[in-house]
């Protein structure tokens, strides 16, 4: 499987991340997420990520896929700038018993030269909502 690489072109004067890249990289980002496949995932992070290793990535996803049926996620640009980028995101997953939950938050994220994501940084709240007031259909 080949690692899935963050865009990283169309840096520009004093290492700024131009806005067309910064949309590139948040939608790459989700759309690797939303594949719902743990080992792709972890091969968008470099090894020896702050956030886990691959190996652990794996497990974490897998674990939390098994936890959190129906999953699908949504991001935003925040901002960007050289090789970090911040992200709004929220989500929307039910639980063993039906119940929904949706999860919002903020995400930074710190790239290395070859686009692998080396370090990452997670506020996130998950208050239960009522299918009614689900707003990302799954």
């Amino acid at each position: 499987m080949t690692p899935t690489r963050f865009p990283n072109s169309r840096v520009g004067v004093f290492g700024q991340r131009s806005p067309d890249s910064g949309h590139a990289v948040a939608r790459t980002a989700q759309d690797t997420w939303n594949t719902r496949d743990p080992a792709r995932v972890a091969l968008a992070c470099t090894e020896d990520s702050e956030w886990r290793g691959r190996e652990e990535i794996v497990e974490f996803l897998t674990a939390k896929r098994e936890r959190e049926p129906g999953y699908r996620l949504r991001k935003e640009l925040w901002a960007c700038t050289g090789d970090r980028i911040a992200v709004r995101f929220e989500y929307e997953y039910h639980d063993a018993s039906g119940q929904w939950f949706r999860a919002y938050g903020n995400e930074n994220r710190e790239f290395d030269a070859n686009g692998l994501m080396r370090r990452r940084y997670v506020s996130v709240n998950d208050p239960a909502v009522a299918p009614e007031e689900r707003r990302i259909a799954v």
